[in-house]
């Protein structure tokens, strides 16, 4: 893991494929030398992604330059810096490749001649032997990377399928600069401004567009490539799939079963690899468990390295939050842990641990969220990092593949499951139907009462066209359009959907799998892997607090060879339907204390659960999902309380331009007490990041204007 920054500079450097025919720009030494400088610079903003060693390269007539700061995970010798070079070749990569031995001696039979024993050169490697996009195949784990070939005049960027490692890109005059994080771009003479559209539209959480006007993020699962006339064109070299609804294929269960355990399984042991120390980050839910539970049967009956450590005492690291909050899972994770064998370390975080955190957290995720999970995570690497561990496998990505969110329920009962006829309710129209509409009511009451945004309530028929419900929750997270100033909400004309934003960027061969081709239930997953997984759970409380504390998660449930498989799998080993509806043990978290028979006939997970179940506890197999949630009751004149207090001012808000002050300070006096509101805690906290954000970033103010409304 590290950070990169990179840039090319053409003289008409333009927007998908604007420009033909131009020349690139020659800088003299000196300018050259300005240029490193720059680099370096920006390297240093971003220093704790990569504190082990830093580099620079610029090309011989500087029309490429590349920076790399390194965390050392993979040969921690001197050979694994970066850039890499090999002839005309030149690159900077961030994360992790698996199955290292095989690809790496198949380059070397094919003549590369490896420099080092790091995992990155495999990008090199296999790019001289494969090109673009063939390359891609076999890029297996989460990357980020910016290439040079100087024999082709060409710059490559690519990104891992679903995200896990951030690539971002911008024009600064007459370059094209690439970063790891947007903060990057400051040394490089960016002046940054709020892109009001994206944040008021959902745009920033589900196509190309962040919250900064004119950044933009190369989209999982695609590459670009920028020619010597400053053309740039982006390609999609991969996107999920899943099965036709109306497959009538009957598979056998325990073969679907034994083939999610052995896959898991595989991913787990590719994450236990490094030179380092590995661990794992350990909540009280049925997803990090099972990963601890395999990398401990891994250790103790295969006696497979935990990275660079001989033990069979896997590291697990929780957080455990105050003593009555019902989002406190330590005790959980301590029963997890002790019938494991495995070590556990805690973090505690209280009030003023998540007051101290904050901003610094809202730096590091650069944007805004709805709850104070990011902070949590900045607060638990924290532990990790102070421990000695560089690597940590994560649960990020289950729920999302296995149907473990109870809002995504609702959709896996509004068709049958036509690949499984044997199935309760593929034969029972009636039962479906009715399960169905009392699910979607205990999903709109769960939204409500915990103050999220209502996608059908602001649509102006409920609906913007056949699509559309699938898409309402992947906005539910983001603030109401009250909170935003007038002279936003009139640009929309009194029409204000932004679901559609969502479905927008899909493209149409997508909309036309999810209207006619893909089972609901799958068509929700797909909407969750595209918005908020890799915008808010693998940022903000992913990669950016991990690696704010130079820590480097490793997510197993994205492993693609693994997830690949799990979408193929019908709709009804996700979510199954089961007539024993406390089958499960209640627990009193918001997913699930309003819900009924909808919701509570249908085992979330199902097929995880039968997968890993010699892994994990009978308590955990039984557990009902729990989201890893940060409390969000705090009392007045707390930590919290006087740290909003100081950071909204009417003089804050109004620099920020686009936000309405007397919403503000209306949910400033709703959202602390025994009495506050969930609603206005949450604008609280969006608010709060936003202030935070302009003023470190030095954010101009924005204004209808400046805002260059598309």
């Amino acid at each position: 893991m590290c950070g990169i920054v990179a840039y090319c500079a053409c003289k008409h450097v333009g927007r998908e494929s604007q420009v033909n025919g131009s020349d690139v720009i020659l800088y003299d030494s000196s300018e050259q030398e300005r240029l490193a400088e720059d680099l370096q610079k920006a390297l240093d903003l971003i220093k704790y992604r990569g504190p082990d060693g830093s580099g620079v390269w610029i090309s011989q007539t500087g029309y490429v330059g590349l920076g790399h700061c390194r965390l050392s995970i993979n040969d921690l010798s001197p050979a694994g810096l970066q850039p890499l070079h090999s002839e005309h070749i030149h690159a900077v990569v961030n994360g992790e490749i698996y199955d290292y031995d095989q690809l790496r001696m198949d380059c070397i039979e094919s003549g590369y001649k490896f420099t080092s024993t790091s995992d990155s050169e495999l990008v090199v490697a296999l790019y001289k032997r494969y090109g673009t996009p063939a390359l891609f195949k076999y890029l297996r784990g989460e990357f980020a990377f910016v290439l040079y070939d100087g024999k082709e005049e060409r710059v490559i960027a690519g990104r891992d399928r679903y995200g896990i490692k951030p690539l971002m890109w911008t024009i600064i005059g007459d370059k094209i600069v690439f970063g790891a994080e947007a903060k990057a771009f400051l040394a490089m003479g960016w002046k940054p401004e709020w892109d009001v559209h994206a944040i008021s539209d959902c745009g920033w959480m589900s196509d190309d567009r962040t919250i900064f006007k004119g950044v933009k993020k190369l989209l999982p699962g695609q590459w670009m490539e920028i020619s010597s006339d400053g053309t740039i064109q982006t390609h999609t070299y991969w996107d999920a799939e899943y099965p036709e609804k109306a497959r009538t294929e009957i598979r056998n269960i325990d073969d679907m079963i034994l083939q999610v355990r052995e896959k898991l399984i595989e991913a787990v042991r590719t994450r236990m690899k490094a030179d380092v120390p590995v661990g794992v980050y350990l909540s009280g839910g049925i997803d990090s468990s099972a990963v601890a539970g395999i990398m401990a049967h891994l250790a103790r009956e295969e006696h497979v390295n935990l990275g660079s450590e001989r033990s069979t005492r896997v590291s697990c690291f929780t957080i455990q939050f105050p003593d009555g909050s019902t989002h406190n899972e330590s005790e959980i994770a301590d029963r997890t842990a002790e019938w494991l064998g495995v070590k556990i370390h805690k973090k505690y975080v209280d009030e003023q641990q998540f007051a101290n955190d904050f901003e610094d957290a809202a730096y590091h995720s650069e944007h805004h969220n709805c709850d104070l999970n990011n902070v949590a995570k900045y607060a638990l690497s924290s532990l990790t990092r102070e421990c000695g561990v560089k690597v940590v496998l994560t649960g990020e990505g289950s729920d999302e593949h296995f149907a473990g969110y109870s809002f995504v329920l609702s959709y896996f009962l509004q068709q049958p499951d036509w690949s499984m006829p044997d199935e309760t309710l593929a034969m029972n129209e009636g039962l479906r139907e009715t399960l169905y509409k009392s699910a979607n009511s205990e999903s709109a009451r769960v939204w409500e009462a915990q103050g999220y945004y209502s996608h059908e309530a602001n649509s102006p028929n409920g609906t913007n066209g056949p699509a559309a419900p699938e898409s309402w929750f992947t906005v539910a997270f983001q603030p109401k359009q009250s909170l935003f100033s007038p002279w936003v909400r009139n640009q929309y004309g009194g029409i204000w959907d932004r679901g559609e934003a969502v479905l927008a960027s899909c493209t149409p061969e997508v909309r036309e799998k999810m209207l006619h081709k893909w089972h609901p239930g799958h068509t929700a997953l797909y909407l969750c892997i595209k918005s908020f997984l890799p915008n808010i759970i693998l940022a903000g409380v992913g990669d950016r607090t991990e690696m704010a504390h130079s820590i480097e998660g490793r997510p197993p449930f994205l492993d693609h060879v693994l997830s690949d498989y799990i979408n193929m799998l019908p709709p009804s080993v996700k979510a199954k339907y089961s007539e024993e509806q406390d089958r499960f043990d209640a627990i009193s978290s918001f997913w699930w204390k309003d819900a009924g028979s909808g919701i509570r006939a249908q085992t979330e997970k199902w097929i995880l659960r039968e997968a890993v179940k010699p892994f994990v506890t009978e308590e955990l197999y039984r557990r009902r999902k729990q989201p890893f949630l940060a409390p969000m009751n705090w009392p007045v004149n707390g930590p919290l309380h006087q740290l909003f207090m100081r950071i909204l001012t009417k003089e804050a808000i109004e620099n920020l331009g686009f936000v309405d002050y007397a919403t503000v300070e209306e949910a400033l006096r709703d959202a602390f007490g025994e009495d506050a509101k969930p609603e206005a805690f949450k604008t609280v906290i969006n608010v709060g990041a936003w202030v935070t954000l302009g003023r470190r970033f030095g954010i101009q103010k924005a204004s209808v204007e400046n805002s260059a409304w598309a």
